[in-house]
């Protein structure tokens, strides 16, 4: 990145790209102050400067000469000096030195000399703006970059005098220090979990803990970044990485427990001196005992993790109190990302929450009582509150409110540039809050409204676009959809997305297409479509139209027609099995047909229908496809006596067998359609049950395995499918819910076949594991994510192949952990051990992600992770291969580690279910999905960007080289219904039971 931003400023203007614009952009944004002017401004810096390499002593210009250009300092520092006379001629006197950030030269905007000398005073580099090029951009920019220049005299002392009366306040606090603790004292964990560190490293006669010289002073008991961070890494394998040991040290140096010698730098893994507090204020008393050491390793042993989890906050509280210029993209990403799932930004565009991310910052107040601004005071900030409470207090009234984890305050004086209108009182100790000051958060919204285009009908907003950069070859593409009525989105896409318009990387068309359901159902999107098409009987009574007009209204019908081909062929079997979408492109095909000007369309559509045929043809194939849910906790299955006996996708008119208990355990059987409402379900087993209550007075409810229950609401399908691993659907009078009890069975494992895993092929396993799983995760359309999502009762729609897929993740995961704590001997445990981490390995290879994290998780399971006698006995390469695997499951910043390593990867793969599910509901929930009466379009982009993953993943079909064939019957059987316990405390007592704690 370092360079190649130089390689795209030393490129001629004319022969810049979009990507060399963003690349000197960046570079840019990090100078203070240019990193205050709207992105456009820095757009066009980066498209029409030139870039300066300067050596110490190069004069760039003379006092009395015209000047052409106009600069900014973007390294180094420049002499200013001025010539001034004396009797023995001209003497140079330098007036000031100009550093990073610095611009000079703004006198070639009114075509006047130059007033002074400026000569480089070291090695220099510059950014060089030419006369007319630096006009331009002034004229947009009046007021930011007066404010600059004028800052920048201020600075130096260029300017003369100015009284206070004239000088400004700044619009922003001080910038918070990121080598200070944001505490007064260190919790009592982490003063524990310092001294633990301290002991082993003092006591350890190698340590990088050594007495050294810096300036000339000595300072005891210090270390490099660098070998601390290396020193915790091979204290534990816990400790994966070089950033996440450097984040668990930034977490002791943000409470004080450590500290930068010179009091200058957060933790970097660099070699910057840091020492332990107690070493600089002398307190940490003589050397440890051996009970000292001893203590030290069993406190590590035991609260290390705790550590490791609070290094991935303690890294982003760091990088949010850095200044805007220090921040890296990596940096900036990884704030952004965060950004997205903070409910009161909710509201703001994806654009604007990318520039907050550069410039929003975190701040910390210990005390409680503490004032953050008074009534009356210039309203200078925007808060949001991260941790603890605030009190809201007004003048005569006292406190008004009080606001907790996730509220906003202090907005609406920025927005309205008046006084606060109460003041902010702390609640509580520690309080931490991101804050926007004014002068950024203007800015912000300046270059947005700029960039924004607004629609309006009546007087009312109803389409608003973005502006984006334009892409070579596809300038036409200047907007992007931001949000609108799902009408006015629909005619946009068909005026500017259809017809061999739509440029490579313009998702709007498919984004439509995959979450149209969320805000226009099939029915009135077809109603709206019929519209379009029939637009010339709008105009039917004005005579003849035109040939322009008759040209008009072929374009419109050509343009439905491609759009119904596209949603075909986007959505596919959903659109199928939708009557109403199925007769409206009947009835299209229909019109198309006879209109002879439409027989490219034509071909189309028949194409469409033939697709549809297809599908109905299989589906008459498959139709009355029965399912069952067996009693004793195994998966859903086919029911014997099928038409097929492959296993095919779950439709909403399969009829599913399953029990339905009520409180003394009795039970009745039914059979409904996998559509079936709870209600029905409720009914008829209230009648079978003669409960002799009324509907309104039961509840459907699950109990699971561990006593938790789930009520259904009335309105929800796919109830079945929809249980937990071993859960049971039970029907109760809405005052006995409390007498819901677990089936006994339901504490015991579920029923598989008995078999000695030890004796089947672990690459065999995974290999049909694969096999097995592939055809799960094919038969999952991407609209169960949004029902899954948003809910299924608002789409009456069923989530069963999702749901079985899902319930497939947890029946992995507690397969591992029941085999291990139902093996008795420690021997065999070890052997069992090494094979799940084999199987992981394999399935990884195969791409079966989904398999291999349930694996992992299952094996890093308390009940698994606490038989410290198996693990002590595994062999160090397995060992080692786990810590891999530990890794790249490892949650912090949002799975990063997972997400890089499948960002590489090419399908087909089956991707871990969770994390997609955990991203969409992080775009609903943290996304409004309306806003001011318009579709929030960006919330559907970020929805459909997830969805897409699942479309990228079985892109291409699943091909594997069979292994050797050992026991092959023997092993689909087995992997198509594992014996599991999902009840924790059972798992616990059978894991204590094996390996019972010391302590005990």
């Amino acid at each position: 990145m370092a360079t190649e931003w130089i390689t795209a400023i030393d490129k001629r203007p004319c022969d810049r790209n979009l990507r060399d614009a963003e690349l000197i952009s960046c570079r840019l944004r990090r100078v203070e102050p240019l990193c205050r002017l709207p992105g456009s401004a820095l757009q066009q810096l980066a498209m029409c400067g030139f870039y300066e390499d300067l050596e110490k002593g190069v004069t760039l210009f003379r006092a009395g000469e015209q000047g052409r250009f106009w600069y900014a300092v973007l390294g180094g520092s420049l002499e200013v000096r001025y010539h001034a006379a004396d009797a023995d001629g001209k003497l140079p006197v330098t007036l000031c030195n100009l550093g990073v950030g610095a611009t000079f030269g703004e006198s070639v905007l009114h075509d006047l000399p130059r007033d002074s000398t400026v000569v480089t005073k070291t090695t220099c580099e510059l950014l060089r703006v030419e006369q007319q090029d630096f006009r331009l951009i002034w004229e947009k920019n009046k007021e930011l970059m007066t404010d600059i220049i004028t800052n920048c005299k201020l600075k130096n002392g260029v300017s003369s005098v100015v009284s206070a009366a004239q000088t400004k306040r700044p619009l922003s606090p001080d910038h918070p220090n990121p080598a200070l603790p944001i505490t007064e004292s260190p919790s009592p964990t982490m003063f524990r979990m310092g001294w633990a560190l301290r002991t082993l490293l003092v006591s350890d006669t190698s340590s990088c803990l050594k007495d050294r010289k810096v300036s000339g002073k000595l300072v005891r008991k210090c270390a490099p970044g660098t070998e601390l961070v290396e020193w915790l890494i091979n204290l534990s394998p816990i400790v994966h990485t070089r950033v996440q040991a450097a984040g668990m040290w930034q977490a002791l140096l943000e409470e004080g427990v450590l500290v930068h010698v010179n009091k200058e730098q957060p933790f970097k893994d660099k070699c910057f001196l840091y020492r332990f507090r107690v070493d600089e204020d002398g307190s940490s008393g003589g050397p440890p005992t051996t009970d000292d050491i001893n203590s030290a390793n069993d406190h590590i042993r035991e609260a290390l993790s705790g550590l490791l989890h609070r290094g991935p906050d303690a890294t982003l509280r760091m990088i949010l109190r850095k200044p805007s210029h220090e921040r890296t993209q990596e940096e900036l990403e990884l704030v952004f990302e965060e950004l997205l799932h903070i409910a009161a930004l909710s509201h703001l565009s994806t654009s604007i929450k990318r520039e907050l991310a550069s410039i929003i910052v975190f701040e910390s107040h210990p005390a409680a009582g503490t004032v953050l601004f008074n009534q009356g005071d210039e309203g200078r900030s925007w808060y949001i509150l991260l941790k603890g409470s605030v009190d809201v207090v007004i003048h005569g009234k006292g406190t008004v409110a009080t606001l907790k984890e996730g509220d906003d305050f202090g907005k609406l004086a920025l927005i309205n540039d008046a006084p606060r209108a109460a003041t902010i009182v702390l609640k509580q100790n520690n309080c931490h809050l991101l804050r926007v000051d004014k002068e950024h958060f203007n800015r912000i919204l300046r270059d947005v409204e700029a960039n924004t285009l607004r629609l309006q009908e009546h007087g009312k907003d109803v389409l608003i676009l973005e502006r984006v950069a334009k892409q070579r070859g596809h300038a036409a593409y200047k907007y992007t959809v931001m949000s609108g009525t799902p009408q006015k989105m629909l005619e946009h896409l068909l005026e500017t997305r259809l017809g061999g318009q739509v440029g490579p990387n313009d998702p709007f068309l498919d984004d439509f297409l995959l979450t149209h359901i969320v805000f226009l159902p099939v029915h009135m999107l077809v109603d709206e479509l019929a519209n379009h098409y029939h637009s010339d009987l709008e105009n039917e009574g004005d005579g003849s139209p035109s040939v322009e007009d008759r040209e008009y209204l072929l374009t419109c019908k050509r343009r439905v027609v491609q759009f119904v081909h596209k949603w075909v062929v986007a959505v596919r079997n959903v659109v199928f099995d939708d009557p109403v979408a199925v007769d409206f492109i009947e009835e299209l095909a229909s019109e198309v047909e006879a209109d002879p000007e439409l027989q490219e369309e034509a071909s189309v559509m028949h194409h469409v229908l033939s697709q549809i045929a297809r599908y109905q043809e299989d589906r008459n194939m498959h139709n009355g496809q029965k399912w069952k849910l067996p009693p004793n906790g195994q998966p859903i299955c086919l029911f014997s006596g099928n038409p097929s006996a492959t296993r095919t996708l779950i439709r909403p008119d399969d009829d599913i067998i399953f029990r339905v208990y009520c409180a003394d355990h009795t039970y009745c059987t039914l059979r409904f359609p996998i559509a079936a409402t709870a209600e029905m379900i409720k009914a008829c087993a209230s009648d079978k049950l003669q409960l002799n209550r009324a509907a309104d007075d039961l509840y459907l409810v699950e109990v699971k395995s561990n006593g938790e229950r789930s009520v259904f609401k009335d309105n929800d399908v796919s109830v079945p499918t929809a249980l937990s691993l071993n859960g049971r659907l039970f029907v109760s009078p809405k005052d006995h819910l409390d007498a819901m009890t677990p089936l006994p069975e339901q504490e015991t494992a579920t029923e598989g076949l008995d078999i000695d895993i030890e004796v089947l092929s672990t690459k065999e396993l995974a290999f049909h594991m694969t096999l097995f799983d592939w055809d799960l995760f094919w038969a999952v359309h991407e609209y169960e994510l949004l029902y899954h999502t948003f809910g299924r009762h608002h789409f009456g729609k069923i989530t069963a192949n999702l749901d079985v897929f899902i319930r497939r993740f947890n029946e992995i995961q507690y397969w591992v952990v029941t085999e291990i704590v139902h093996t008795a001997s420690l021997s065999k445990r070890v052997s069992l051990l090494r094979k799940f981490i084999k199987l992981a390995a394999y399935c990884k290879e195969y791409q079966n992600l989904n398999a291999f994290f349930a694996i992992v998780m299952g094996l890093s399971n308390n009940a698994v992770s606490r038989l410290t006698q198996t693990w002590d006995k595994i062999p160090s390469k397995f060992r080692k291969i786990f810590t891999e695997f530990e890794a790249l499951i490892d949650p912090s910043r949002n799975h990063r580690a997972y997400r890089m390593f499948v960002g590489k990867l090419q399908p087909p793969l089956i991707p871990f279910m969770p994390l997609l599910l955990k991203d969409m509901t992080f775009a609903h929930e943290g996304n409004k999905t309306s806003l001011d009466g318009l579709v929030n379009f960006e919330k559907m982009h970020m929805m459909a960007q997830t969805m897409r993953t699942i479309r990228f993943c079985r892109s291409r079909h699943l091909v594997l080289d069979p292994p050797s064939p050992k026991s092959e019957g023997e092993v689909r059987s087995y992997i198509s219904c594992f014996r599991t316990i999902d009840n924790q405390r059972v798992l616990s007592a059978m894991s204590h039971k094996l390996e019972p704690s010391r302590r005990t």
